[in-house]
């Protein structure tokens, strides 16, 4: 007779800001558990023991962090997905019925079929820079919606928008100053920001930013890290058809990252100025030849991150 501890069980946990719901397989019993230090307790309490294959969670705007982390601490095998992969994983297999305890199977039904790659968790200095970042895009939102405002508007409506213009820059210098606190008591962190620093194209903030979203930067080759950050080309072939090829998927806030970066390094990284350029010369769309440099220069940094090392000036790509 098998040991419950013996039959490999695959988990599927659905969070909200409040409630957990665990499915211990596709078809096994559904648990709730709310969303706090006790109930991750008994959730780590209840997987002790268990031979577990694959605990997959659905990344829901934060509320999987704390839940995850603990896991991964437990050394259990937990990831956090793209909630476009499981829900198009659903259509996949006709299950349109959506509920919590129903989501939850599906992710246990996930990591069984799929097994997604485990990927490292940012420690909890990098989840206090994302916030940071997560905070400074809402303060920079605000400030162009408040100048746009600014250019329409007369009298005391106008000067009381200018004064939150100033209220707001000064907001944002703030921001930088605790980034960069933040960034600076994590000596291990810092010294990988001071090496993508140290590159043509991408300063402090872009590589805090980049860092903070994409935490794997340098663990991954190539191919792999590519893919994660949706800059692989994906193929659309059928028969002898053989359709464009386009980026697709990834992690859009890394991906935006390094797309304002690579704007700045086809001007100022001789590398990818001349990768760039002689893409533009051999007829390449500017479009294809800007994705196809993002490329390059992530592939670069992911390397210098790898071999911690400074690589400047780095050769022109071949």
């Amino acid at each position: 007779m098998k040991n419950e501890g013996d039959v490999v069980v695959f988990v599927g946990i659905d969070v909200g800001k409040y409630q957990v719901e665990l499915a211990l397989g596709a078809d096994g019993p559904v648990r709730s558990f709310k969303n706090d230090d006790q109930g991750i307790d008994e959730i780590l309490r209840l997987l002790e023991g268990r031979l577990v294959g694959r605990v997959v969670v659905e990344a829901t705007g934060g509320y999987q962090r704390q839940l995850l982390a603990a896991m991964v601490a437990k050394g259990l095998p937990a990831v956090a997905v793209n909630p476009r992969q499981t829900r198009d994983f659903a259509k996949a297999t006709g299950k349109l019925e959506k509920t919590d305890k129903i989501d939850a199977r599906m992710l246990a039904l996930f990591a069984e079929r799929i097994r997604p790659d485990l990927r490292p968790i940012p420690d909890e200095t990098l989840q206090e820079v994302s916030d940071w970042l997560a905070r400074r895009r809402q303060l920079m939102e605000m400030l162009v919606a408040e100048k746009n405002r600014r250019q329409q508007a007369k009298g005391g409506v106008r000067r009381n928008i200018e004064a939150h213009i100033k209220w707001l820059q000064n907001q944002i210098r703030e921001n930088e100053k605790d980034l960069s606190k933040t960034m600076a008591g994590c000596p291990t962190w810092d010294v990988i920001v001071e090496l993508l620093d140290d590159q043509k194209g991408i300063g402090r903030l872009s590589a805090i930013a980049l860092l903070a979203v994409l935490p794997e930067l340098g663990t991954l080759d190539r191919k792999k890290i590519a893919k994660l950050t949706g800059l692989a080309p994906v193929c659309h072939d059928s028969g002898t058809h053989k359709g464009q090829r386009r980026i697709l998927g990834g992690r859009a806030a890394a991906r935006t990252s390094l797309y304002m970066a690579t704007l700045v390094a086809i001007r100022h990284n001789p590398a990818i100025r001349s990768f760039f350029a002689r893409l533009v010369a051999k007829g390449k769309p500017k479009k294809v030849a800007l994705i196809a440099s993002m490329r390059k220069f992530l592939t670069i940094l992911n390397a210098i991150v790898r071999d911690h090392r400074k690589a400047n000036p780095i050769p022109a790509a071949p």
